[in-house]
């Protein structure tokens, strides 16, 4: 009776409350439908376990890309759940700029599939979002990254640390920026507060995001955490834009 209780609200509210795929818009209890899933959001083939790129001819799986031996990022492993490609990065787009918040669980249980798919994979002990500076949180009015970091820390039983870092500094979009210059845009954009420090000396942080393009950002931010005494910093992002 009790577990018909708890399940009984849901049940009604998705029979007066239908929803549609919003890839191909048949009725579903999800944002996205079972067929649209199974179709779209494979994991694609090998990746370097550092930044998430698809793995070239002559690069052996599990071991760090050409990119990652040359210029070792600051950050300890990358998981994606996808490619940031079509029709998926429409999704992320109305996320992110149609704020279609039903998204955001959907986006965080494939993120837990990814992380279930490699096994032995080390949990890190708190999640981190990626802050927004105050002018872009105030403007979209809720931070995508935390979004989808709330479900995935329930999924995988990891807390979610929200002020674990700050925007100090309000960048331009990385986005509107040339890829020459995105380090330099986001150089010195974060920080870590000194009532936050306690919560990272030693640990593995977990940083969420939506979408990993360049890595800079994540970079930046990593460095931020490792400066303040994180042991280890994994990545934890929906899409991974191939590198064109």
């Amino acid at each position: 009776m009790g577990a018909f209780t708890l399940r009984w609200p849901r049940a009604l509210a998705q029979a007066l409350l239908p929803c549609s795929c919003a890839l191909c818009g048949e009725l579903a209890p999800d944002p996205v439908c079972a067929p649209c899933t199974q179709r779209y959001a494979g994991g694609g083939g090998p990746r370097c376990p550092r930044c998430a790129n698809p793995l070239g001819p002559g690069e052996t799986a599990g071991q760090a890309c050409g990119a990652c031996i040359a210029g070792e990022p600051a950050f300890d492993a990358t998981l994606a759940a996808l490619d940031y490609a079509a029709p998926l990065d429409a999704l992320v787009l109305g996320l992110k700029f149609g704020a279609r918040l039903p998204l955001a669980p959907w986006f965080g249980h494939l993120l837990r599939d990814a992380v279930l798919a490699q096994p032995g994979w080390p949990l890190p002990d708190l999640l981190c979002p990626v802050p927004l500076g105050p002018r872009r949180l105030s403007e979209r009015g809720f931070n995508q990254a935390l979004e989808i970091a709330r479900p995935l820390g329930r999924m995988i039983g990891v807390p979610v640390q929200a002020r674990l870092a700050t925007r100090a500094v309000e960048t331009v979009a990385q986005s509107g920026v040339t890829p020459r210059e995105r380090a330099r845009n986001i150089r010195g954009a974060f920080a870590v507060a000194p009532a936050m420090a306690a919560l990272i000396d030693g640990r593995h942080v977990g940083v969420v995001d939506d979408v990993m393009t360049s890595g800079h950002t994540l970079n930046e931010l990593a460095a931020t955490l490792k400066a303040a005494g994180a042991a280890r910093v994994s990545n934890l992002v929906f899409a991974r834009t191939p590198p064109h």
